[in-house]
């Protein structure tokens, strides 16, 4: 197989489960927090507590530039789809998508950077950004080639001037599409909940090893309770109603 169909073909697989295949990186991740929180016992807690909630800082980071960038999409565009695939009916090209082609991973990168940092390790964050980079690329290589298939020139055109990942801030375009929050609170449900959920199970099993108890910070519990309460909500609201299905 030509390389290039070989990394569209490793791109769309990781397209189709990339949503599941991220947990992988939780368990060295788990581990290296492990190990460091002995080291932390010795250093002053509160510095150790500042440096974790800028973590979440970080993450939420992640998660605002997904927000917005999902909120101002087209219709039928910047999707999870992982059951049915490529899905572009048109392509964005202003707001967030004026200044890098794939916001949505550059957002998601913040989101597992914050909970990566989480270890205290500089050398497992360097680790994360390069596995980030290596995983990321195919299913932006796949990506890519999906919509060069689709929108050819359109396509290649406007890729020649805004950059895949780091952002050119200068090429600024205000959203041609008005801001819709039903398209965020129905697409970005899972992403909450998952990111707290992972922050409070690192967190857990830190306490459990260094103190052989259940945590009892409660700001990480009331965080995750409010992300599983607006999970159970949004599901119940979709399967009941038809409030989040008019967008636009």
């Amino acid at each position: 197989m030509a390389l290039r169909n070989e990394l569209r073909s490793q791109g769309d697989f990781l397209f189709k489960y990339r949503s599941y295949l991220p947990v992988v990186f939780i368990v060295p991740a788990l581990y290296m927090f492990i190990q460091r929180q002995f080291y932390l016992q010795s250093i002053d807690q509160t510095q150790s507590e500042l440096y974790e909630l800028c973590c979440v800082a970080v993450s939420l980071f992640g998660l605002l530039i997904r927000v917005v960038t999902i909120g101002y999409s087209a219709d039928n565009t910047s999707g999870r789809n992982t059951k049915v695939g490529q899905v572009a009916d048109s392509i964005n090209t202003t707001g967030m998508y004026s200044i890098f082609r794939h916001p949505l991973y550059v957002g998601n990168f913040f989101m597992w950077l914050g909970i990566a940092g989480f270890t205290h390790n500089l050398w497992f964050l360097v680790a994360f950004a390069f596995m980030y980079w290596i995983y990321y690329e195919r299913i932006m290589f796949a990506e890519e080639e999906f919509l060069i298939s689709k929108y050819e020139d359109e396509y290649l055109n406007w890729s020649k001037r805004v950059p895949a990942f780091i952002p050119k801030l200068g090429y600024w375009e205000k959203s041609i599409n008005t801001f819709s929050w039903i398209k965020v609170i129905r697409q970005e449900k899972t992403g909450v909940l998952n990111l707290f959920l992972t922050i409070l199970m690192v967190k857990i099993v830190g306490e459990l090893v260094v103190n052989h108890q259940l945590l009892k910070d409660s700001k990480y519990w009331i965080a995750f309770g409010i992300a599983l309460f607006y999970y159970i909500i949004v599901k119940i609201i979709q399967k009941k109603t038809s409030l989040l299905k008019y967008d636009r």
